[in-house]
């Protein structure tokens, strides 16, 4: 793979892919999993969720749900549970897939979990300035993250914190393009 790379559309293939000229190596571009959890916190009322305000870029300051990208060698329940204890230091139980969000401008594919903590504690993580139990009607909704934080807690709250079938993008936005009001986008901050 050392060599240099062109986009080339391969026999009975309708996308051009990297493709290296010595080698005919194919780097094909595909979405990345984020995985992530809607955990809820009784102890904190019987519908608190725990949200994270972020250390780190984007949306530096916002509230989000522990979550992030999926890594090599590991399931999307371990992914969650390793998001839950970086974000916040929370141990967590999943409880089955909440939604499945596909976010085709940034070429995710976002699988949120129904979770609960498994042992009450949690603290921010290093990309984390603080993390808190949120009763439903205390939650910062202006002060929300990404449009799909909104969502898997929408379709958490929907549900009431019980499995069902798996949330999918709202019919507004079934391929993930639209930001929240007054977000800006990377591609836009440029």
């Amino acid at each position: 793979m050392g060599g240099q790379f062109e986009r080339k559309r391969q026999d009975g293939d309708e996308h051009e892919r990297l493709t290296c000229r010595e080698c005919g190596f194919i780097d094909y571009e595909n979405p990345k999993v984020v995985v992530g959890s809607v955990v809820a916190v009784p102890e904190a009322g019987p519908d608190a969720v725990l949200l994270c305000r972020r250390a780190i870029e984007p949306r530096l300051g916002y509230w989000t749900l522990p979550a992030g990208y999926l890594e090599m060698n590991e399931t999307v329940e371990e992914g969650a549970r390793r998001e839950a204890w970086e974000e916040a230091r929370a141990r967590i139980e999943t409880e089955g897939v909440l939604a499945v969000y596909s976010i085709a401008r940034l070429g995710q594919v976002q699988v949120m979990f129904r979770a609960r903590l498994a042992d009450g504690h949690f603290e921010p993580g290093p990309e984390s300035l603080e993390v808190r139990a949120f009763p439903w009607n205390d939650i910062p909704w202006d002060s929300i993250a990404f449009p799909t934080v909104r969502w898997a807690l929408e379709a958490w709250r929907d549900g009431a914190g019980h499995p069902g079938p798996a949330a999918l993008n709202p019919a507004e936005d079934v391929r993930g393009t639209r930001p929240l009001p007054g977000a800006v986008l990377a591609e836009d901050a440029g």
